[in-house]
């Protein structure tokens, strides 16, 4: 794919190091012209404290489309994260199919659960939607629980290969051309993803060894670096390859620091991510 411009759609946290303060320099350091359409302001995330403030962005996002449809504004690919409403998922549909080049890729991350069960403030029937959305898809990055959720599966802890491939089939009936499954692991001591190209049927894993800490963010880390790579040519299964190692360097960059607990020391590795796109 060359390097042309793309549009990420997601929310941003003034302070913590997820969604669009994640995507934004990640992506942009890859040489990437990077385009936002913010979905909510918030003050932080929300792993901090209660009492972060909130403004929900739903009702600019028609607007914005309008006025780039005046100036013929298109982009090479359009990459969604967190999305927080059934109104903003049909909103993205429409984005997509006015503003992504013919050629250009649909890149979901349908950001919304993990560990079995579906974040706070979304209702029940929020996992049809982002179904939805991930049809239209090029290649859906969701973890276990979210593919889950979008097949009606039952969530399991612990699973064979078998398990897998069904889920990944599963989604594959959604209508995407290829999956990214993160969270995938058949060892307790490794960590890794399952690429599946939906056309033939095919998987393949890549796994790191696990890291004994849970980071906020790296989710987000880990799409924006697969962005990334696969806006720089690089194939799926590379690119997934290549974010993955990428993810893993920003927690290890972290694990000395109880301190930082809201997010991962991504900047100190973008040197590392920089160097692996030029091999």
């Amino acid at each position: 794919m060359s390097k042309e411009k793309i549009l990420t759609v997601q929310d941003i946290s003034c302070v913590g190091q997820c969604s669009l303060t994640v995507a934004l320099p990640v992506i942009s350091a890859c040489g990437i012209e990077t385009c936002v359409l913010p979905t909510a302001v918030l003050s932080t995330h929300t792993a901090f404290k209660p009492g972060w403030t909130f403004r929900d962005l739903t009702c600019d996002i028609q607007p914005i489309s309008e006025h780039w449809s005046k100036e013929n504004i298109t982009f090479k690919a359009i990459y969604t994260g967190y999305l927080g409403s059934r109104e903003q998922v049909d909103l993205i549909l429409g984005l997509i199919d006015k503003h992504l080049e013919k050629g250009g890729a649909a890149i979901v991350d349908p950001a919304m659960a993990d560990g079995g069960m579906l974040y706070k403030g979304f209702p029940s029937d929020f996992p049809k939607d982002m179904a939805r959305l991930c049809a239209v898809a090029d290649v859906i990055l969701p973890n276990i629980t979210e593919a889950c959720l979008m097949t009606d599966t039952e969530y399991k802890s612990e699973y064979g290969e078998k398990y897998i491939v069904a889920l990944l089939r599963k989604l594959a009936l959604l209508g995407c051309k290829k999956v990214v499954l993160t969270g995938v692991s058949f060892d307790p001591k490794k960590l890794g993803v399952a690429v599946y190209d939906c056309s033939d049927d095919t998987v393949e894993y890549y796994f790191n060894d696990k890291l004994p800490r849970m980071s906020h963010g790296t989710g987000d880390v880990y799409a924006s670096a697969f962005v990334g790579a696969y806006m720089n040519g690089k194939s799926v299964y590379d690119s997934a390859a290549l974010a993955a190692d990428f993810t893993v360097r920003t927690i290890e960059a972290t694990m000395d620091d109880d301190s930082h607990w809201y997010g991962v020391k991504f900047e100190k590795e973008l040197p590392y991510l920089i160097k692996r796109l030029s091999e």
